[in-house]
């Protein structure tokens, strides 16, 4: 589908940006991967709860922005490779504490994601009531 496509490919250079911004040092803790998914996970819990929650989305929203720009914009294989990479050079506590982090900051981000678009979306629903 071309909008999961063309978003994809928004996804992948915003992500090249912040590499950029957050050059991974050879050795340490690959912040730029770890920012991307993290905020990744942030961005798709909100846009989830707004889409099918909150308002009435054109059926190539959820592909465009989801699956597309979040999708492109994430890499959970780079956070593989990463590991591995830091396995490989003998940081193991380091590779596994990676490992660990990335996953429960991810599981986390989504969660107060949808949370915070929940919790907001209410208190706009009550601000237009009264």
């Amino acid at each position: 589908m071309i909008v999961v496509a063309l978003g994809g490919g928004l996804g992948a250079l915003a992500r090249y940006g912040l590499w950029h911004v957050l050059p991974p040092p050879p050795g340490h803790f690959p912040l730029a991967t770890f920012t991307a998914n993290v905020l990744g996970c942030v961005l798709i819990g909100v846009l989830m709860v707004l889409i099918t929650e909150v308002w009435s989305a054109h059926r190539l929203v959820r592909p465009f922005l989801g699956v597309g720009i979040l999708g492109g914009f994430t890499t959970f294989s780079t956070y593989a490779v990463e590991f591995h990479e830091l396995l490989r050079s003998g940081l193991v506590l380091g590779a596994v504490g990676y490992l660990t982090v990335t996953l429960l900051c991810a599981l986390v981000a989504v969660i107060l994601g949808v949370w915070g678009t929940r919790l907001g979306a209410n208190l706009v629903r009550k601000s237009e009531a009264s």
